[in-house]
């Protein structure tokens, strides 16, 4: 029989009196409104300026010039940060900024056809010099490494030899006497430290340092400087990756793979200046091989990141150079050219354990009240003293890792992995 009204489970579902209560959803739900674009993060660290060029010395400044043979001079705090706030700190970034603005947009490759602007005869006999100081490492063979991954000493008589030859480089050069002595100091100092058998962004400051000097004498004119980094540096960097390979120089105050490379930091700086504008090569190209191999030779970057990828024992950069791929994340190299300009002032000038190290004469001079060298450290600083403690001193003091502490080579262990028969292949991180 047919039903005439609903059955009480059939109840309509809102007809009770405490439904009525409750609020609709769509009130309760916040309203929808457009994503705003984040704004992207800013650095507050400002880009430093560019001082202008250090000041050329004329004919009647040098005929009374009082030189002299450069010396530690930070040796504490203070001392240091006498020297941030000081001329020469102004000089030193105002010569390497001014380096790597000569090279914008420009591959290594224009400075050896610009038949328009050929180079100097400094420049050239620069280059000689630096063929020959490679040509020196034949004279001083390796020890036999028997497996070991430390600094080989026959490194000693390589340093030795140089010394021996820098006076005549720079009479070649135009320089004698006190001129010639003064930058003998730093063009020494920039191969390695003779004792420890090490090598670092000090010692690569301590070329661009002799550069300077030369430029400060008149052996060099702001005409050269394009040229004196496509190819002047470009063949210090063949030369010191020769010596790095043959001897095994182990890196000097070296943080490991947390830095942005053991033993260089100007390729990178030079090298961003070089890529600022390019049409189509970004920063993630350095993860590109067929970029790498196309476009190392006409790009200091690239060229060091092809260097540091060979002699490593492991494939990727994630895994041995972990800085370098943060940074190829970077939009453009605008930003790159930026973090490199901050990361010297801060990370090589700004750092106590490198600075103190570097060496002031009449050309690029102390601060008035900073400490002075006592002849006795000088003396193991420049290898004259081999009973002393690693050959170093640091009158008794000596700030974080730059010194006592041998860091086995990475160059070392890739070159005696293939050695025992490892090959030329990179082995894979399991899971990679």
């Amino acid at each position: 029989m047919a039903s005439n009204g609903p059955l009480p489970s059939q109840a309509a579902p809102f007809s009770s009196p405490a439904s009525s209560s409750i609020p609709s959803l769509k009130d309760r739900l916040p309203k929808l409104e457009p994503r705003r674009r984040r704004a992207p993060a800013s650095n507050p660290t400002p880009v430093p300026a560019t001082p202008a060029l250090p000041a050329q010395l004329d004919d009647d400044d040098t005929a009374g010039w009082a030189f002299k043979v450069p010396s530690r001079r930070i040796l504490s705090k203070r001392d240091h940060e006498l020297f941030l706030a000081s001329p020469s700190y102004d000089a030193i970034v105002g010569w390497v900024f001014g380096l790597a603005e000569a090279v914008v947009d420009t591959p290594c490759s224009a400075a050896a056809v610009a038949d328009d602007a050929p180079l100097s005869e400094a420049v050239r006999t620069l280059l000689q010099i630096l063929d020959e100081a490679e040509s020196l490492t034949r004279l001083s063979p390796p020890n036999e490494q028997g497996g070991s991954r430390f600094g080989n000493k026959a490194f000693q008589g390589f340093v030795d030899l140089v010394r021996e030859r820098a006076d005549g480089w720079h009479r070649r050069l135009g320089l004698d006497g006190g001129a010639a002595a003064e930058a003998s100091a730093y063009l020494a100092q920039s191969f390695g430290n003779r004792n420890r058998i090490d090598y670092g962004s000090g010692h690569e400051l301590n070329f661009a340092v002799w550069l300077l000097c030369l430029y400060r004498l008149r052996v060099l004119r702001a005409a050269d400087l394009p040229a004196l980094v496509l190819r002047v540096f470009a063949r210090y960097l063949g030369v010191m990756r020769a010596v790095q390979m043959l001897y095994y120089l182990e890196p000097a105050g070296s943080h490991g793979v947390w830095g942005l490379d053991d033993y260089q930091f100007l390729p990178f700086l030079f090298g961003a200046a070089q890529l600022l504008h390019h049409p189509y090569i970004t920063p993630r190209a350095i993860h590109h091989d067929l970029t790498l191999e196309e476009a190392a030779a006409d790009y200091l970057y690239l060229g060091q990141v092809a260097f540091v990828n060979s002699t490593k024992t492991v494939k990727g950069l994630r895994w041995h150079s972990p800085m370098l791929d943060d940074i190829s994340s970077a939009k453009s190299w605008s930003k790159i050219d930026g973090g490199m300009r901050r990361m010297f002032v801060a990370e090589i000038l700004g750092k106590l354990p490198v600075m103190q190290h570097f060496l002031f004469g009449s050309l690029v001079p102390a601060a008035d009240g900073m400490s002075e060298e006592r002849p006795d450290a000088a003396g193991a600083e420049h290898g004259a003293d081999e009973d002393s403690h690693d050959g170093h001193q640091h009158d008794g003091k000596g700030w974080d890792d730059c010194c006592g502490i041998k860091v086995p080579s990475s160059i070392a262990a890739a070159q005696e992995l293939r050695k025992m028969g490892g090959g030329d292949s990179l082995r894979r991180i399991p899971f990679d």
